[in-house]
Formats: C-alpha cells, sequence, structure tokens
C-alpha cells in the first residue's frame, strides 16, 4: 500500500512539471478564481462588521417618571440584565443626563437653549436605562416585558415604538444580505469549479495515450487517477499561496493609490480595514484558500479523468 501511495505521489509531481506551460495556465486560471474567493470572505467580513457597526447603533431607551427612586430603577436594570436578550443595560442618572446635554449645547453654543436651562432652576431631565439586544429582533420581547404592571407603574416612556421601523427594516436588511452574500458565494463557486474542471481535463488531454497505455498494462483505477489527484491537489496548494501573495502586493500598493493608505472600503466601514483584517486572520485565510482550492482541483482532477476510466 506504501509503495502504491509513494508511486501515485511521485507520478503526481513528475505530471505536473511535465505539463510545464498546462500546469502554470491552471495555477493561474485556479489562483483567479481562489482570489474571488478570497474577495468573497473580505466582504462577508466587512458585511458582518456594517451589520455590527448599524446593531450597535439601535438600542431601546426606557424613561422613568421623576419620583421613581434611583434603588427602584436600579432594580429593574438588575432584572433586565437576566433576560436572555439583553446584551447591556447602562443607567444614566437624571443629573448625569442634564450635565451631557448642556455639554453637548455648550459645546454648539447655542446659548438659547443654556438660557433656558438657566431659567427652570430644575432639572427637566428623567433618569432612563439603555438596553441593547443580542439580535435587533429581540427588542420586541424585551418592550413587552417592559409593560408588565409592576414595571409600567415607574415608566414614563419607551423609545421602542419610535425605533420599531429602523429595527424592523435592519432585522429585513439582514436577513436580505445573509441570503444574497449565500447566493453569490454558491454561483460563484459553482463557475470556478467548472472553468477548474474544464482546465484541468486539458491538462488530463494531453496525457491521454499515457493513460490508455497504462490501462492496456492493466493499471487500476486508483493507480492512473491517483497521480491527477495528486498533481490537482499541488495545482490548488500553489494556487493558494499564490492568491494570498498577490493580495500581499495589493494591500504593499495601496499606499501608493490612495493618499491615506486605505482602500475606499476602509472608510464606508468604520472599525474595519482590509489590511488588518488580512495580517489578523492570514493563518485562517492561508487555511480557507488551502482548504478551497485543494477541494476544487482534486474533485475536479477525480471526475475529468473519469471518462478515460470507462473506456
Amino acid at each position: 500500500m506504501f509503495t502504491i501511495i509513494s508511486r501515485i505521489v511521485h507520478y503526481g509531481f513528475k505530471n505536473f512539471v511535465r505539463s510545464g506551460l498546462l500546469s502554470t495556465a491552471t495555477v493561474a486560471i485556479v489562483t483567479l478564481s481562489l482570489l474571488v474567493f478570497a474577495g468573497l470572505v473580505f466582504s462577508n467580513a466587512a458585511t458582518n462588521r456594517m451589520i455590527a457597526y448599524l446593531e450597535d447603533k439601535i438600542d431601546v431607551s426606557v424613561y422613568f417618571k421623576t419620583t421613581t427612586s434611583e434603588d427602584k430603577i436600579l432594580e429593574i436594570k438588575s432584572s433586565l440584565e437576566k433576560l436572555a436578550e439583553v446584551r447591556v443595560v447602562e443607567y444614566t442618572s437624571a443629573d448625569r443626563a442634564l450635565a451631557a446635554f448642556r455639554e453637548k449645547h455648550e459645546a454648539e453654543n447655542n446659548q438659547t437653549i443654556l438660557q433656558s436651562l438657566a431659567e427652570l432652576g430644575a432639572n427637566p431631565l428623567e433618569p432612563s436605562l439603555n438596553i441593547k439586544a443580542h439580535d435587533p429582533s429581540q427588542y420586541a420581547a424585551i418592550a413587552e416585558y417592559l409593560e408588565v404592571p409592576e414595571l409600567e407603574e415607574h415608566i414614563s416612556a419607551v423609545s421602542y415604538a419610535k425605533n420599531q421601523v429602523v429595527i424592523e427594516r435592519l432585522i429585513g436588511i439582514i436577513g436580505n444580505v445573509n441570503r444574497a452574500g449565500l447566493a453569490v458565494t454558491v454561483l460563484l463557486s459553482v463557475i470556478a469549479g467548472l472553468v477548474v474542471f474544464n482546465t484541468i481535463r486539458l491538462v488530463i488531454y494531453s496525457n491521454r495515450d499515457e493513460i490508455g497505455v497504462m490501462r492496456a498494462v492493466g493499471a487500476s483505477n486508483a493507480l492512473v487517477r491517483g497521480p491527477y489527484v495528486v498533481e490537482g491537489i499541488i495545482i490548488g496548494a500553489i494556487a493558494a499561496i499564490l492568491s494570498l501573495f498577490v493580495i500581499f502586493l495589493f494591500l504593499l500598493a495601496t499606499p501608493l493609490i490612495y493618499d491615506a493608505g486605505t482602500s475606499p472600503i476602509d472608510f464606508s466601514i468604520p472599525g474595519f480595514s482590509i489590511g488588518g483584517y488580512f495580517y489578523g486572520n492570514f493563518l485562517a485565510l492561508l487555511g480557507y484558500q488551502l482548504l478551497f482550492g485543494i477541494i476544487l482541483t482534486s474533485i475536479s482532477s477525480f471526475f475529468a479523468v473519469r471518462r478515460y476510466l470507462k473506456n
């Protein structure tokens, strides 16, 4: 068994070297396919970051009556934090809300508002809880929890009704983006597979006479097919490494293209950088590229040689 495997591997490397120009062309095509796949990975990461950014901007604020004690508000805060839907709850006292309100309008130099506050002589703002859920679809359950009589008697207003349209739209956008991303990934994977399959068929077609001789002398299907599967694995591995090298060169060239040293997508998505994602997830990207490239080429080789085994 070891002898057979070693021969298969040996002939796989030999076929790769001997094919020369065809092997190079196949590596180039697979590299392009893997660059498209890498683009999908970056696009998915950027989309997830944008969705996370939008989700972080959505929240529900609960305003309490001025007669509600701070201890009672903190008790409600504690009960909310125990809900599975709740990610974080932040308490803002009336004094803190007033200080933030005053600071904002001082920065804007809005003298009308500042004079109105001075004339009031009292704090018109209410204490509040700012609630963020794990998922936008969970805000409805949180709003329903706040409607129980024991809590409602202390609450003056809940912002869920005002934000409900925005939240529902965000849920729809997230669903559409995920479905579109999956559809594009499947479509491009099928296209890449067909291109690679037909390219590898050309490589095998050029060796059809050798396959015929091997079949004539009684070589098993495994011995005939094995070297081409190994050759496909070699092509996939080389293409995976080359694809990441091309991306690396692109990132090096980016500062020469954009004065800020970043691509346009880095500006449009807060907290996301193509370079940062590439360097921070290099090993994972290498694994994805190797896995996708090897699976793509080895399966293509497996099926491309099958027609010659039927003769």
